[in-house]
């Protein structure tokens, strides 16, 4: 009696490690010169993953009365195979723009990492899908699913949950548009005014709360007179709940003329 055995994970034998200390159970009559001798070894009865029972050998009588004995086989003797971890390996994420999902696309080939014991028939089944935890703009984890473990000997493993795959999530452009810029006679300064109504150009996916506003300023590239003299112009912004995830292009493109002085 007194004896147990340690949980452990598969390595493929059935070594168990054996806890306690042995004692004899049982009545020993008439101070009878009998005691336990001997070193306990364990080996689990079936060394897949499970609750298993273990065989202990090892231990046998001594004594001037040992004749009177015998010792029964040790029973009751049990512990827990977790099972072996496998990875997925050689995955990463491609980089993306803005779109309004959590859509990630995988790359790289995934391949089995970890031990696999005894030439085991375990092989990586299935294909990866990837989504971003967080599907704003910055650098996100991916989240990799699809994956699973075949083969006869696959119920001894269990697949890891696959981490450490990132990308980047970049800013979508939006635009600017719907101004011209008015001509004017010289004036000695390069104020350009703007006409027109501006509005955004480019894809506001979804619901997403961005909206344009400021006011925007003209600047000719020189206050002398000319034809098609380049105007820019800054002074929009946006905003709105998601306006982190966009990036604005001021105005381009405007040209206008200054007359001379007559």
């Amino acid at each position: 009696t007194g004896l147990g055995a340690q949980n452990k994970t598969y390595d493929g034998t059935t070594a168990a490690t054996l806890t306690g200390t042995a004692t004899l159970g049982g009545t020993v009559y008439n101070a009878d010169d009998v005691t336990l001798a001997g070193t306990g070894a364990g080996v689990f009865w079936n060394g897949d993953a499970g609750n298993r029972g273990v065989n202990v050998t090892g231990y046998s009588l001594t004594g001037a009365d040992v004749g009177n004995y015998k010792l029964a086989r040790v029973s009751g003797v049990k512990a827990k195979i977790r099972k072996a971890t496998l990875n997925v390996t050689g995955l990463s994420a491609q980089d993306k723009t803005y779109d309004g999902t959590t859509a990630a696309t995988l790359t790289g080939t995934a391949t089995l990492g970890g031990t696999v014991y005894n030439a085991d028939d375990v092989t990586l089944a299935g294909t990866g899908s990837g989504v971003f935890w967080n599907g704003n703009v910055g650098n996100r984890g991916v989240k990799v699913t699809g994956y699973s473990l075949s083969g006869v000997d696959a119920d001894n493993y269990k697949l890891n949950w696959i981490s450490g795959v990132q990308a980047k999530i970049s800013k979508a452009i939006l635009n600017v548009i719907g101004l011209i810029a008015q001509n004017k006679t010289y004036d000695g300064t390069t104020d350009a005014t703007l006409i027109g109504a501006a509005g955004l150009s480019g894809t506001i996916y979804g619901t997403d709360d961005v909206t344009l506003g400021g006011i925007g300023v003209g600047i000719f590239a020189s206050p002398n007179a000319g034809t098609n003299i380049t105007v820019t112009v800054n002074g929009y912004s946006i905003s709105g709940a998601e306006a982190g995830n966009y990036k604005l292009w001021q105005p381009s493109g405007l040209s206008a003329n200054i007359d001379p002085v007559i």
